[in-house]
């Protein structure tokens, strides 16, 4: 049996273990303290997510089945937020064929089914220290968010807010200058040329007596 002790080294590579059930956290604890990595755990993906940015783990070990974001859309997020993100999904048997979709659209670097030993880990290890695969489905990351409720209601706390001016305080505001339609200022123009031609051959008629004062 192998005695797994806590790493202490601060330079030693770091775990994100992403699991909502107890035993497979455990299990996947062990399994990578084994191999010298500092560990971090959590049970959901929105929390995933956040410890991902903050803590900037070398290697993602995430459920597809988990409370918040499921697995697959944190990843996602993980991937864009990093390129060179390394992710394990872990899944039950039953639902493999999901998984494997999941995995080609993350760019997963491996898929474990669960529970999760110390030989399935090995038979990929070559795969994870490897090269990052793509992950395309990036592209549609909008989409597969979830729906934010519309009918969720909003509420802002105005406490502690200074209160408004009253009107009178207020400097007063002219209206706003309109802006002329270039159609008008031309209809403007055709109108003032033809009342000064009418007016200058009116004049000239009259100066030559065709028009009597």
């Amino acid at each position: 049996m192998v005695r797994v002790t806590e790493v202490t080294d601060e330079e030693a590579p770091l775990a994100l273990l992403v699991d909502n059930n107890e035993m497979a956290l455990y299990r996947m604890n062990e399994i990578f303290r084994q191999r010298n990595y500092r560990i971090i755990e959590c049970k959901n993906g929105d929390k995933a997510v956040d410890l991902f940015i903050t803590e900037q783990p070398d290697l993602v070990i995430i459920s597809l089945d988990i409370p918040g974001l499921d697995g697959h859309v944190a990843a996602l997020e993980m991937r864009e937020s990093r390129q060179d993100t390394r992710v394990i999904f872990t899944t039950p048997r039953n639902k493999l064929e999901l998984a494997e979709d999941a995995a080609f659209s993350a760019g997963a670097v491996a898929l474990l089914q669960k529970p999760v030993t110390q030989s399935s880990i090995d038979e990929v290890w070559d795969l994870v220290m490897g090269d990052i695969p793509d992950a395309p489905g990036i592209e549609d990351l909008d989409q597969l968010y979830p729906d934010v409720d519309a009918d969720v209601e909003v509420t802002i706390e105005l406490d502690g807010l200074p209160e408004p001016p009253p009107p009178s305080a207020l400097p007063a505001l002219g209206p706003p200058p309109k802006r002329r339609k270039k159609g008008k200022r031309l209809l403007m123009l055709a109108i003032l040329l033809f009342f000064g031609s009418a007016g200058a051959i009116s004049y000239g008629l009259y100066t030559m007596g065709y028009i009597p004062l």
